[in-house]
C-alpha cells in the first residue's frame, strides 16, 4: 500500500497528479500489478517486496509504503482475527488506530479501535495497550477492502517528477550540485544535466565519475539525460587573456551561456546549480548577479541558505556523497586564481569578454557536445 501526502492538497487538477504518481510507481518497480483505488496506490505480484518497498520509497510524491493485509470487510469477526494473526509475533505495547474511508461501514473508527483492541487482549494476553506511546501500531483501514498493516517505512515526499515542468542542471563532481538536482526533482520538476570537462586537465576518471554521479540519481529522477560539454578551450583563452581575478567568473558565465543554449533545446525553464551564499567566491551575492546576468532564464539554487555539514548529511542521504568524495577533479579547479574575485565589477567582466570571441567558442564547445541517457 502506498500513500501519498502533498497531492491531497491540489484541486481540480489533483487525478493529473495521481495518473502521474501511478506511473512512477509502476517504472519504479518494473513489474507486478500497480492500480489506484479510493486514495491509495497499490501494488501486488512482486517477486521481491522488500526491494519493491526500497524502490517505492524512492518515488517523489510518496509519503509512506507498507505491506497491507487486503481482505473482505464485510465479517468484522474475520477482521479482528486477522488483527491477532499480524500481532501475534509482537511484544510489549499496541495500540489500534482504525480509519473508516467507507463511512457506510457499520463501525465508526473509535468503536473499531476498542473492539479490535479486546479482542487482541482476549487472544494474545502477553500484549498490553498502551495509546500514548505503543510499541507497535496495528493501521485498520475500511476502504473497498479492509486493510491490516503494522510498519509504514517513511517515503520521501514530495511531487511526482514530471509534474512541474523542466528544468537544466549544471553538474560537477562535487557534493553540492547533485544534491540540488534531487532537491529540485522532489519538487516535480524533470530534469537533465550538463557537466563541462576540460580534457587532458581533467581525467577519464573524473568524467565517469559525473557519469556515475547521474545513474545514482537516475532511479529517484526518473532517468536523466547528460550533456557532456568539451570547455577546455574556453578555459584556455579566459586564462591567456583575461584579468587572473576574474577568470573563475567569466568561466562561471561561459558555463551559464552553454547552458542556456541546451535548456532552450531542451524547453527547459529554468537552470539549476549547487550554489550555496558565500561558500567560495563565486558565491558572493555580487558575483551571483554576475553569472545570473547572462542565463537568460531563471536560475534556481536550492541550497541557497544550506552550510557545508547540511549539504553532506542530505548527499549520504541520497546516495551520492561517496561518489562526490572520489579524488577526481573537475574543470571549476583547474586554473583557480588565487586571489578570486568576491565584489565584481561588470564593467571589468565585459572588458574581459571583450577579448574572447564568444560566440564562436560556444558554437565551438556546443558542436563537440556528447550526450548519455542513464
Amino acid at each position: 500500500m502506498v500513500r501519498f501526502g502533498e497531492i491531497y492538497l491540489k484541486g481540480l487538477n489533483r487525478p493529473y497528479f495521481m495518473r502521474m504518481l501511478v506511473e512512477r510507481v509502476r517504472r519504479a518497480v518494473d513489474g507486478g500489478h500497480v492500480w489506484l483505488s479510493d486514495s491509495r496506490v497499490y501494488v501486488s505480484d512482486l517477486t521481491d517486496m522488500a526491494e519493491g518497498i526500497q524502490r517505492v520509497t524512492k518515488v517523489f510524491g510518496v509519503h509512506s509504503v507498507c505491506i497491507a493485509v487486503e481482505m473482505d470487510k464485510g465479517d468484522f469477526e474475520a477482521v479482528c482475527n486477522q488483527a491477532v494473526e499480524v500481532l501475534r509475533d509482537h511484544q510489549g505495547t499496541f495500540k489500534v488506530n482504525a480509519r473508516r474511508s467507507d463511512k457506510r461501514y457499520p463501525k465508526d473508527s473509535p468503536q473499531m479501535n476498542r473492539d479490535i483492541g479486546e479482542y487482541v487482549l482476549q487472544h494474545l494476553p502477553h500484549l498490553s495497550v498502551d495509546v500514548k506511546n505503543p510499541g507497535t501500531v496495528l493501521s485498520v483501514e475500511i476502504r473497498d477492502f479492509a486493510y491490516l498493516y503494522t510498519n509504514a517505512v517513511p517515503a520521501v515526499g514530495g511531487m511526482p517528477v514530471g509534474t512541474n515542468g523542466r528544468a537544466l542542471l549544471l553538474l560537477s563532481g562535487g557534493i553540492d550540485s547533485p544534491v540540488a538536482g534531487w532537491m529540485i526533482a522532489k519538487r516535480g520538476v524533470s530534469v537533465s544535466a550538463v557537466h563541462f570537462y576540460s580534457f587532458p586537465y581533467t581525467s577519464e576518471r573524473a568524467r565517469e565519475k559525473v557519469l556515475d554521479l547521474a545513474r545514482a540519481l537516475s532511479e529517484s529522477l526518473c532517468g536523466i539525460k547528460v550533456y557532456m560539454v568539451p570547455f577546455t578551450e574556453i578555459q584556455m583563452r579566459i586564462h591567456e587573456r583575461c584579468h587572473s581575478d576574474y577568470t573563475t567568473l567569466i568561466m562561471r558565465r561561459y558555463m551559464m551561456r552553454i547552458a542556456s543554449a541546451i535548456a532552450r533545446d531542451e524547453r527547459a525553464q529554468a537552470l539549476v546549480t549547487g550554489e550555496s551564499i558565500g561558500q567560495v567566491a563565486s558565491q558572493t551575492m555580487e558575483a551571483l548577479r554576475c553569472t545570473d546576468d547572462v542565463a537568460g532564464i531563471p536560475v534556481f539554487r536550492p541550497l541557497i541558505g544550506f552550510d557545508k555539514q547540511e549539504i553532506i548529511d542530505l548527499a549520504e542521504k541520497i546516495g551520492t556523497y561517496e561518489i562526490s568524495s572520489l579524488p577526481y577533479e573537475d574543470c571549476c579547479t583547474v586554473f583557480t586564481p588565487r586571489h578570486p574575485a568576491t565584489r565584481p565589477k561588470m564593467e571589468l567582466i565585459l572588458k574581459g569578454e571583450a577579448l574572447l570571441e564568444t560566440e564562436a567558442l560556444v558554437e565551438h564547445s556546443l558542436t563537440g557536445m556528447e550526450v548519455f541517457e542513464m
